[in-house]
């Protein structure tokens, strides 16, 4: 059985790989194997490193002997990007539809300052003309 991959396009752990190189702003293949939990090979970790330079979603720059690498766009700007294809392909762009599954499969009491927190985003919003 094929893997489900995320809405953003990534398997599993080429989502890891991103996120590594998110938090260590850039990274060489030993870098980001030293990170991941139960790591692939080091030739796999390179594989896939390669992959995510070919979909754009990496850059490199040589250091001595060994590539390091760097994401094209910031852990921000990725996450509106998933964000944005997630609304669309699972909620007809809808953000209410996306607000109620949220607060539907939350499945705990949300506390005020949380429910505080989503009312002046939601009043902020408005003030926008969103």
């Amino acid at each position: 059985m094929a893997k489900k991959q995320p809405s953003d396009g990534l398997a599993r752990r080429e989502r890891q790989i991103m996120d590594v190189i998110h938090l260590l702003s850039e990274a060489s293949v030993s870098d980001v194997r030293e990170k991941l939990s139960d790591p692939p090979s080091y030739s796999a970790v390179r594989t896939m490193i390669r992959h995510l330079e070919s979909k754009g979603l990496l850059k490199h720059r040589q250091d001595g002997k060994r590539y390091v690498y760097r994401a094209t766009q910031s852990h921000a700007s990725a996450s509106r990007s998933a964000l944005k294809k997630l609304l669309d392909v699972f909620f007809a762009g809808s953000p209410s539809d996306a607000v109620a599954a949220i607060l539907d499969v939350h499945g705990k009491q949300i506390d005020q300052a949380e429910l505080d927190r989503i009312d002046a985003l939601i009043q902020h919003a408005r003030s926008e003309g969103k």
